[in-house]
């Protein structure tokens, strides 16, 4: 049984995909009561990917993530960053180390500052040979609309890798494999930040000649960041799990991090565009914690320390962006 940690588009996205499987066997863990009732009344997801048609008689619901957990062989952990300490801080580590864990999370944990693999092991004792990375371009929107998706599953465990691979693939998935868990972690943090540096140039009124010069820039910063945090010469960050998933995420009308950092460049604070939004943008935490690691790795990341500046230090989006973008290279 393969268990889903999280309610929100892209969990419930997944729970879609893995139903396309019609030996599938889903246990969800959803928190809101209201999302639970929906789920069963009307197949619906209310507050998250609505259009999306979720068959609730073929899934065990719990709101009790320990049930899930206890339930499921293999755990999907799909909960923002921001909010995975807390949803498993009183689950037992012996507990967890049974399991396998898929991480289709997109960001760092700050209570420790750590990519999700990297938590999980040192925190809870799960091996790192029981646990896969989930990575796109993949936007929930898109899957719910059945549009024909990319998926790579990560691993150093090639058979736990095929066996989440062949529960994703359907007609309009399909997936790659990779072992480089780490890179692609770190990868998916630093592009949520360069999406949300985006959408503020977009909102302050640059045009796309601009920021398409500011993105091959972002390329370059995060091949170096990614580079210092885990080295791997072989790496190729033109593949569409690298740069593909950067590119969606900076140009895409459904992207929550350019939206996020969109609002922030039409002038709204950090807390109104979140209040607008209603949607966690990944890019706001993970932004703090790179400037944590970038400090302590002592290199230069001017986009990332930009948006560090604005989102955190309350500098003029306008004046901080106009230098940043009058010194590209």
């Amino acid at each position: 049984m393969i268990g889903i940690l999280g309610s929100g588009s892209w969990p419930t996205a997944i729970v879609k995909i893995l139903l396309e499987n019609p030996k599938a066997k889903l246990a969800w863990w959803v928190r809101e009561p209201e999302i639970i009732e929906g789920l069963i009344a009307n197949h619906h997801n209310t507050f998250y990917l609505s259009e999306a048609e979720i068959d609730a008689t073929r899934i065990t619901i719990r709101s009790n993530i320990r049930e899930i957990i206890e339930l499921a062989d293999d755990i999907l952990v799909v909960i923002p960053s921001a909010f995975v300490h807390a949803a498993l801080k009183d689950i037992p580590a012996e507990l967890l180390q049974t399991k396998n864990f898929h991480c289709a999370t997109k960001g760092l944990v700050p209570e420790t500052n750590q990519i999700l693999t990297d938590y999980l092991h040192d925190t809870y004792g799960v091996p790192l040979e029981n646990m896969t990375v989930v990575s796109g371009p993949s936007h929930a929107e898109e899957a719910a609309m059945e549009r024909l998706t990319y998926l790579t599953v990560a691993s150093l465990n090639e058979p736990l890798a095929s066996r989440m691979r062949q529960a994703l693939e359907c007609k309009y998935v399909k997936t790659t494999f990779s072992t480089d868990i780490q890179g692609i972690e770190y990868s998916t943090v630093m592009k949520n930040i360069y999406a949300v540096a985006t959408g503020i140039c977009h909102g302050l009124g640059y045009g796309d000649n601009l920021i398409a010069v500011m993105i091959a820039n972002a390329v370059e910063e995060g091949r170096k960041f990614v580079h210092e945090c885990e080295p791997d010469n072989t790496r190729d960050l033109t593949k569409f799990v690298y740069l593909g998933d950067l590119l969606v995420t900076c140009y895409s009308q459904h992207s929550r991090n350019r939206t996020f950092g969109q609002l922030i460049g039409h002038g709204y604070t950090v807390r109104a565009a979140q209040l607008e939004m209603n949607m966690v943008a990944e890019g706001y935490f993970g932004v703090k914690g790179v400037e944590q690691l970038r400090r302590s790795l002592n290199v230069q990341m001017p986009i990332q320390q930009a948006v560090y500046k604005i989102l955190y230090e309350r500098a003029n989006a306008r004046r901080t962006m106009k230098t940043l973008l009058e010194n590209l290279q």
